[in-house]
């Protein structure tokens, strides 16, 4: 689906200063405040470590995990009444795990070394 730019890399960059700073302009709980800050700062932590270090698998797997972790989230942490805290914890959170999901075929083939050309 990417290229080998690691254009995912950036986009789970992007999403995830999104949902750290989110808290910012959207009205959240301390439960909302902190599941967004935190999960987002990882989300974007794992895309500059994809980005320094194409060949560390395990923050494709991180990534998609924190995504599913961050769509969860309003239910598990119970701010579902806060739509604009909800809503970017179920965007931002099922767009970070496709974009993960996507970027598993290189994964395995850089586990298998067989790299996988699009």
């Amino acid at each position: 689906m990417f290229t080998e730019s690691r254009a995912q890399d950036f986009l789970a960059v992007v999403l995830g200063i999104f949902a750290a700073l989110s808290p910012i302009w959207v009205e959240t709980t301390a439960n909302a405040r902190w599941s967004l800050i935190v999960l987002g700062v990882v989300i974007a932590l794992t895309g500059l470590a994809q980005m320094v270090r194409p060949s560390m698998a395990s923050a494709d797997y991180v990534m998609g995990l924190s995504g599913v972790l961050l769509f969860i989230s309003p239910w598990v942490m119970d701010f579902t009444d806060y739509r604009g805290a909800s809503w970017t914890a179920w965007v931002v959170g099922v767009v970070t795990a496709v974009v993960a999901i996507a970027a598993l075929p290189m994964v395995s083939g850089r586990l298998h070394g067989t790299a996988a050309h699009q």
